[in-house]
């Protein structure tokens, strides 16, 4: 097994007992431990340094587990996002491999997309106001009937 796999697995299995319940009510006991010993060590500069420490430490090695899990998670996504649009009839194959565009590519699609957005806003707006027109004028037929 190469390292990038060793890694994948730590990391996953990192992830997965850190974002636990029983993870943070760890984290919550430590606290509440070395916040209890504060007085048995005077609240010493030691004492400080314990809790510093280890939280700066943890939070450290947590940024590259957590970035790797993401990175995972992400491409996973786009895979299965790909695999949707090339699975669909009809749909546009230009947006699978989107994450590679750049940012001004990414921004024109976008100003594209919100105009379609619009354009359909527009189309659905007029088609409620033909139904309420629709359903005014048969209340109306049907009151005259009376």
């Amino acid at each position: 097994m190469n390292i990038n796999e060793a890694f994948r697995k730590f990391a996953q299995r990192t992830s997965a007992v850190t974002g636990s319940p029983w993870a943070f009510i760890l984290a919550v006991v430590v606290i509440l431990v070395w916040g209890v010993t504060g007085p048995l060590f005077h609240y010493s500069d030691t004492w400080q340094l314990v809790i510093n420490t280890g939280t700066s430490v943890a939070t450290f090695l947590m940024v590259f587990l957590v970035q790797n899990t993401q990175n995972r998670d992400a491409v996973a996504i786009h895979l299965k996002l790909d695999e949707l649009i090339r699975a669909v009839e009809g749909a546009r194959t230009g947006l699978v491999d989107l994450e590679d565009l750049s940012d001004a590519e990414l921004r024109r699609l976008q100003q594209a997309f919100q105009r379609l957005r619009e354009r359909e806003q527009q189309a659905v707006e007029a088609v409620c106001e033909e139904l309420q027109e629709e359903n005014e004028n048969h209340q109306s037929e049907r009151l005259a009937a009376r």
